[in-house]
Order: C-alpha cells, then structure tokens, then sequence
C-alpha cells in the first residue's frame, strides 16, 4: 500500500509539474517572439512525452501487478528463496544460479504467461531489469491475448532479445 500511495504521489506532481511546464509553453508561444515561439513549442512537446511516458509505466506497472495477483491465486508465484544483500535485492551469485530453472520453464511452454513473468522475476533478481521488462511484457500480451473460453488468440513470436 505504501509504494502505491508513493507512486500516485509521484505522479500527481509529474502532472503538476508538466502543467506548469505547459502553462508556460503556451506563454512562450503568445509572446510572438521567434525563439520565444521555438521555446513555447519544444515546450510543449516535452509534456506531451512525459504524460505518455507516466502513462506508459503506469499501465505497465497495475498489469504486472495484475498477474502477480493472478499467479499468487494460483499459487504459481515463485518462492524467492535466495540469499539477500543488506539492500533487499537478491545475491546475484544465487539468481544466476537459479535462472536456467526459469529459462527452461519458458523454452517448454513459450505460450505460457506464467512462464514468462516468472522468467521476467529471475532476470530481475540477476541485475538484467532491460529483459526482466521485456519478458514481463510478453507474459501481459500473453494473459491479454487469452480469449474468455481459455483459448488462445493469434501470437506472434517473443522478440528473440527476451530469450
């Protein structure tokens, strides 16, 4: 509860923030100046990024959410069981250890969402947060493309980068 609390705060002053900027751009741009005009519309591009971009992390973030809930149901959910640092994050000696388990999990089923998200968990507990996302969104585009009778849509391939 405390991280989402600091996350709908974080993202009320970004939007706060990207107002402000936005009021401003639109100051810049009524002044009629040429650079005042150039300023004004590099300014106004630069909210239009950081609201996609919160939205893009948001979603990101009460999807995963979703599944953890869903696999946690299903009592799927991985059982972290490796040594830790003082920081909280795994000792990456024992995630690297523990990864090919995950990495043949997914090889087995690639259909699998559950496979995927806890590959995407393992490449996090090793430090490789770039794949841990990227296997994190396979497995959503996964359970999204589930249709209501428990089949599958079409699936295209995982981008080979994940793997």
């Amino acid at each position: 509860m405390r991280a989402r609390l600091a996350v709908v705060l974080m993202a009320a002053l970004l939007v706060l923030y990207l107002a402000l900027v936005g009021w401003r751009a639109v100051l810049f741009v009524l002044s009629g100046e040429p650079v005042g005009v150039l300023i004004g519309i590099a300014l106004i591009v630069l909210p239009i990024i950081g609201m996609w971009a919160l939205s893009a992390e948001l979603f990101f973030g009460f999807r995963s959410e979703r599944l953890v809930r869903l696999l946690d149901a299903q009592g799927a959910l991985p059982v972290e069981e490796l040594p830790i640092r003082p920081s909280g994050r795994p000792e990456r000696s024992a995630a690297d250890a523990d990864f090919p388990r995950y990495q043949a999990e997914t090889d087995a089923a690639p259909d699998d969402w559950g496979a995927w998200f806890r590959l995407g968990l393992a490449y996090d507990a090793a430090g490789d947060r770039r794949r841990a996302r990227g296997a994190i969104r396979t497995a959503i585009a996964l359970e999204r493309s589930r249709t209501t009778d428990g089949t599958r849509r079409a699936w295209r391939s995982p981008p080979s980068d994940v793997r």
